[in-house]
């Protein structure tokens, strides 16, 4: 997801050596990286670079001693963090995103090999991290309680508190992004944090915590534990752990929420999609063909609120589909770190594998591949191992196909013909999701009227996939709970508490 479009300035910033960066360990914990103490070499893990398939290090999930260092230490940390001044807070993130801001480059690079995006789109990551922190830096001094005045005056009043330590399980799509969509609401309002990273993307995680304390901030306050599913179990668990925020699957999320009914924990679940994208036959067709690809095309696909599920209008349908392609096929695929580079490398062998398998299985189906949809091994050498598949669109679909009803989560995109508002809109709804939802037309009273009953929780008008830090993004139904971004982020990080100011002597019957 992105929070702005248009040219990307690249920034200046001082670069990290990648060498050196791998020769320590990616746990950090109490203000510096250590190592993870599980000896249970089954929970290894290895960190590829999707690009070229190479392993760029090899690193131990954390056990319980681990997660119990981490929380601890976020723990201590609270004491002071919660008592600090909100203007102090706020102060020391926006410092943190000044320095973010100076950095791009070096993140983004990193975030490039990590991840296998195209450098263009991981600066655009990262901004979207300077955002956040920028943002929710802002609120940390407006957060207040109410007065409420009472009769005889008496009054009461609200005081809004941090919870405490908070768990944060991020996802291998958009590594830096879901830090810091994570932290910065929870560290504005006091509250410390244990991240947890994809053991697929574990590094962007890692380089921020270093520079929040390189910013300032008190060591403890955001501490980043490497591991699998069964360090996430322990994360999620802990009794010290007073909140989870969680992006990812349907069944992760699933887990995750019965993990945490067991403590009664709140839980902010951003979870998958089969997203809508609703195009009239008013709509400008050169501008909604943009919008379809960038409703399918960022991240090789792998975005929870991609529009996967592309409505058109059969009026211009021909029309559409020609403009489409080529502009498909045109797209550049390659190295990743070139700044050309339109298509990077899907995440993971695994992945490709998955997406490759969703084509064949829609091909027998009886779907009609107009281009993609492949594997690609690019020229270049050093490329020859990397997880490369060519942008897909899908046609002769009907909406009881596999691919139409289940999450592909890669670089595929459905073409649908409707010929009225009404059938379209039922068409819409008719998945278990309900995370986002577009509309193009020229019509605004049209689209809003079509967006009021689409039920998602994110939706756009003659625009995707565009998520600014002010506006809250999550979903309905199987896409999840609560929001991240916007100041209504800011109750599922505080709890409320309510006090009774009596004036006046009682009067009561005993």
């Amino acid at each position: 997801m992105l929070s702005r479009l248009g040219p990307v300035v690249k920034a200046s910033g001082m670069s990290r050596c990648m060498s050196t960066f791998f020769q320590e360990p990616l746990n950090f914990i109490g203000g510096k990286r250590v190592l993870p103490t599980n000896r249970n070499s089954s929970e290894d893990f290895k960190v590829l670079d999707p690009s070229t398939g190479h392993v760029l290090c090899e690193t131990s999930s954390s056990g319980e001693n681990d997660v119990d260092k981490a929380v601890a230490s976020a723990k201590e940390a609270f004491k002071e963090w919660s008592e600090t001044p909100a203007l102090v807070r706020a102060r020391l993130l926006q410092k943190a995103a000044l320095v973010l801001r100076e950095n791009v480059e070096d993140f983004a690079m990193m975030e490039v090999m990590d991840n296998g995006k195209p450098i263009w789109e991981a600066r655009l990551d990262i901004w979207t991290a300077v955002d956040a922190l920028d943002y929710f830096g802002s609120l940390a001094p407006t957060l207040a309680g109410e007065h409420i005045k009472m009769p005889s005056g008496s009054f009461g009043y609200t005081i809004r508190e941090p919870l405490g330590v908070c768990g944060g399980i991020g996802a291998w799509n958009y590594p830096i992004q879901m830090a810091a969509w994570k932290s910065a609401p929870a560290l504005a309002c006091g509250n410390t944090m244990v991240f947890k990273p994809s053991p697929l993307t574990p590094v962007t995680a890692v380089m921020l915590a270093e520079l929040y304390t390189e910013c300032g901030l008190p060591k403890g306050v955001f501490n980043v534990i490497q591991g699998q599913a069964e360090t996430g179990h322990l994360l999620c668990t802990h009794p010290d752990i007073a909140k989870v925020s969680f992006t990812g699957s349907v069944p992760t999320g699933t887990k995750i929420m019965q993990d945490c009914a067991v403590g009664i924990k709140p839980v902010t679940l951003e979870l998958g999609g089969k997203s809508p994208l609703i195009i009239f036959a008013d709509s400008d067709v050169d501008n909604a063909v943009k919008g379809a690809m960038l409703a399918n095309f960022l991240s090789q696909g792998q975005v929870c609120s991609n529009g996967t599920r592309v409505f058109v209008e059969k009026k211009i349908k021909d029309e559409f589909v020609e403009k489409l392609v080529a502009r498909t096929e045109a797209m550049k695929l390659g190295d990743p770190s070139e700044d050309d580079t339109l298509v990077g490398a899907t995440i993971s062998h695994q992945q490709m594998d998955k997406v490759l398998g969703y084509v064949e299985g829609a091909k027998k189906e009886g779907a009609k591949v107009l281009c993609g949809g492949d594997r690609v091994i690019p020229e270049n050498p050093k490329l020859s191992g990397g997880f490369f598949v060519r942008p897909c669109v899908l046609d002769n679909l009907n909406d009881g196909m596999t691919v139409v009803k289940e999450e592909v989560f890669g670089s595929v995109l459905g073409l649908l013909a409707f010929e009225d508002e009404e059938e379209v809109i039922q068409r819409a709804n008719d998945t278990k999701f309900g995370l986002a939802g577009g509309v193009f037309t020229r019509d605004l009273g049209r689209a809003n009227r079509v967006i009021s009953r689409l039920e998602a929780g994110s939706c756009w008008i003659n625009t995707f996939n565009i998520c600014p830090a002010g506006l809250p993004f999550g979903g309905f139904k199987y896409s999840g709970l609560g929001r991240e971004n916007g100041t209504v982020t800011i109750d599922h990080y505080t709890q409320l508490k309510s006090v009774y100011v009596e004036m006046n002597d009682l009067d009561v019957p005993f």
